[in-house]
């Protein structure tokens, strides 16, 4: 069940997206990897919260990237990954918190140059849009209200990354 919040961080990110040619007006469904997101959610969340006060666009466009691994590991090796206990931690150790965007971008995605900068700058956009979105909520931090607002934004930035990894893979969803 989604909040309001959750629900208009939804349609923002939709909208933006859909503007920048990156998802589909209709939205990709990837169940194997939405039923991860719970799993991911509990392993990343200490991290996560831990890097927020100082550096909130990492902390949350991790969360995208995250996403877009998982899209292209079920696209390329899901029965694999599936088995895998703990895909944040197996992803974070590759080069550790910090570096895990480039991991991803690098050795999960395999961009480069052009392509490489473009993706940073667009997953930095989505991040910088969900944070200021949070922080119109006015919800005063270390509340329940804070943590569970903070989840509805990693939740988005999950689901949004696995869309834009399946489009750029060229899985389209269309009206039939």
């Amino acid at each position: 069940m989604t909040s309001l919040f959750e629900d208009k961080l939804h349609q923002d990110l939709h909208q933006y997206l859909l503007s920048m040619k990156e998802v589909d007006k209709h939205l990709p469904t990837c169940p194997d990897v939405e039923d991860k997101w719970e799993e991911i959610a509990k392993a990343y969340l200490p991290d996560g919260i831990r890097e927020f006060s100082t550096f909130p666009s990492a902390s949350l466009g991790w969360m995208m990237y995250i996403g877009m691994a998982l899209a292209k590991f079920w696209d390329a090796e899901w029965e694999t990954y599936a088995k895998m206990p703990d895909l944040y931690t197996h992803m974070k150790d590759k080069r550790g918190y910090d570096c895990m965007d480039e991991y991803i971008r690098e050795e999960v995605l395999s961009l480069k140059d052009a392509d490489y900068a473009a993706l940073e700058k667009l997953v930095g956009e989505c991040a910088s849009r969900v944070n200021n979105a949070l922080h119109h909520q006015h919800i005063e931090p270390g509340t329940k209200e804070a943590f569970e607002a903070y989840v509805s934004c990693l939740h988005q930035l999950y689901l949004f990354g696995v869309a834009v990894q399946l489009n750029r893979m060229g899985y389209h969803m269309t009206e039939m």
